[in-house]
């Protein structure tokens, strides 16, 4: 009788599992998470190259971008 239990139990959990895992797959917890971001528009610095996004990076006097408020200065000094 136990067994029989037991078995019913397994099934049910399997099954359960299953509809759950294939829940997941359709994207139901992507749609949870939100929209996606958009990617942000990269510059590089001036003076060292380095790559940034555009709302980190210091906008020079001459337009320019600068990865810091050092290699701003360092640009107008050259």
């Amino acid at each position: 009788m136990i067994m029989k239990y037991l078995l019913l139990f397994a099934v049910l959990f399997i099954a359960y599992m299953m509809w759950r895992n294939k829940r997941i797959d359709n994207g139901d917890a992507a749609a949870r998470r939100g929209p996606a971001q958009r990617p942000l528009a990269m510059v590089s610095c001036q003076v060292c190259g380095v790559h940034l996004p555009k709302p980190d990076a210091v906008i020079g006097s001459d337009g320019l971008f600068y990865c810091s408020q050092e290699h701003r200065q360092r640009a107008g000094r050259q």
